[in-house]
């Protein structure tokens, strides 16, 4: 089941620069449960083959 998510989120890349994104996050796996907290941050750090703390999420909502 895909579940589409608004994210607005910092990378703190390790060259100590600082990238601010937002938009639509699709989520293709099988969860009958909405993700929040840790979750997300391990989902982007992931994506973007980043530690988990150098994600910051500043917004997460789910799109309906």
């Amino acid at each position: 089941m895909r579940k589409k998510y608004y994210t607005h989120f910092l990378l703190n890349e390790r060259q100590g620069s600082c990238s601010e994104y937002s938009g639509v996050v699709e989520i293709n796996r099988l969860a009958q449960h909405e993700f929040e907290g840790e979750e997300i941050k391990v989902l982007l750090a992931q994506n973007f083959d980043l530690e988990t703390e150098e994600v910051t999420v500043l917004d997460w909502s789910r799109l309906h």
